[in-house]
């Protein structure tokens, strides 16, 4: 595997002037809370690191973006940030019965153990693999405990009525379970669910109506790289790892990444991409890890921490799901070690926080070593300079999980 940085990525002058476009993971929530937590966030950074970052909005035309600028490391950095939001789909994708989020269950096990998809999940990592079999889990429970409740209430009825009047007990199976699912964000049982759910909707294909938010995405990605910017740096979190993968081929099989013009980066922290690349149908998705993995076109380092139980933690997406070139030249694997830049009051009072958790690399760090979310996407560096030196994490996985290795290229 050759992951020697192309000599113009190192060679680049300072960054004055960059644009971010953020790809947020499977998430119903607003993008102002993505420009809040960046705001809180580089605050605390630029507080804890000794540099001086500032947030506007964009005066209330667009709650997708912002601009920042930073005195990091002796320079003046502008950066307009862009979240590409999905958000409205997956909201879409949650809007089940309280019923059908049972058959939701099982056809979602169904579709991963038949494609032999659970069984690589589980052999990559124990927090996705223990994820996609907690939904099941407490659902089962709670319709147990539905069903006891019910089993109560009718016995204590047949108890001074006919035994045919205790089935009214089973009128209470549906508000226990509607109690549980207004209280699922203390658990996130259902929320998980319909995470593997969505991937597995189609076998592992996109959603058409996913597909086509992608191609609104790439013209926006597309704008940029012909904009007078010094980086265009595109992060993807989570489920969007996946969608910043496709979206990335596609720009650059369709000669939209020309030479000359902005430095391109892409930064996938804690991804879960062999969630969907390991599937059956997602042969879309393995072909762009394929043609992606050996472009000279960006440069793409992948973060993630082994104390992030919901990430593929130390992961080569290209390498397990089958489909790595002879020349493949990304993605450098990076750990967060989250233990060491986190100090151990900090870790002690994240550690059993699983989502929030999850979300770390784009917090501060307390004992913030070379990543660092904020001078990465407001500082003089482009991504290649300021990560690229680092050499792959040594426990990284790359062995082979997947039964699916079929590629189809979208033409672009």
């Amino acid at each position: 595997m050759n992951q020697t940085l192309p000599a113009e990525r190192t060679a680049a002058g300072p960054v004055r002037r960059r644009r971010v476009i953020y790809v947020p993971g499977y998430d119903p929530f607003h993008a102002r809370r993505y420009r809040e937590l960046y705001r809180t966030e580089a605050r605390d950074q630029a507080a804890i690191s000794g540099y001086s970052i500032e947030i506007e909005g964009q005066n209330g035309r667009d709650l997708y973006s912002w601009h920042v600028t930073g005195e990091i490391e002796g320079a003046r950095v502008e950066a307009d940030i862009s979240l590409l939001a999905w958000s409205d789909i997956v909201k879409g994708s949650m809007e089940r019965g309280l019923f059908q989020t049972y058959l939701q269950a099982v056809r979602t096990l169904w579709v991963y153990g038949r494609s032999g998809a659970l069984r690589g999940v589980m052999r990559l990592s124990k927090g996705p693999g223990i994820a996609a079999l907690y939904p099941a889990t407490f659902l089962t429970l709670q319709m147990l405990i539905a069903l006891l409740a019910a089993w109560s209430i009718g016995w204590a009825i047949a108890l001074v009525a006919p035994w045919w009047a205790g089935l009214a007990g089973l009128l209470a199976v549906r508000p226990v379970l509607s109690f549980f699912a207004r209280h699922d964000n203390l658990i996130l049982a259902r929320y998980l669910l319909h995470n593997y759910a969505f991937s597995s909707e189609i076998g592992g294909a996109n959603p058409p109506a996913l597909e086509a938010r992608i191609e609104e995405f790439e013209e926006v990605l597309a704008e940029a790289m012909a904009g007078n910017f010094d980086e265009v740096l595109v992060v993807a979190h989570s489920s969007g790892a996946h969608i910043a993968v496709s979206m990335l081929s596609d720009l650059i099989r369709g000669g939209r990444a020309p030479e000359g013009g902005p430095v391109l980066s892409l930064l996938t922290v804690g991804q879960v991409i062999p969630m969907v690349s390991l599937l059956p149908t997602a042969a879309r998705l393995r072909a762009d890890l394929n043609f992606l993995s050996a472009s000279d076109r960006l440069t793409w380092i992948d973060v993630t921490a082994p104390g992030d139980g919901c990430a593929f933690a130390l992961t080569d997406p290209v390498a397990v799901s089958g489909v790595a070139p002879e020349n493949q030249r990304w993605p450098l694997i990076l750990s967060g070690a989250f233990t060491q830049t986190l100090s151990p009051e900090r870790w002690k009072e994240l550690r059993w926080r699983f989502f929030r958790l999850h979300f770390q690399y784009l917090c501060a760090f307390d004992r913030p070593n070379d990543y660092d979310y904020f001078r990465i996407t407001a500082g003089p560096q482009t991504l290649a300079q300021r990560l690229g030196h680092r050499k792959p994490s040594p426990s990284a996985k790359r062995d082979v999980v997947s039964k699916q290795r079929t590629m189809e290229l979208r033409d672009v």
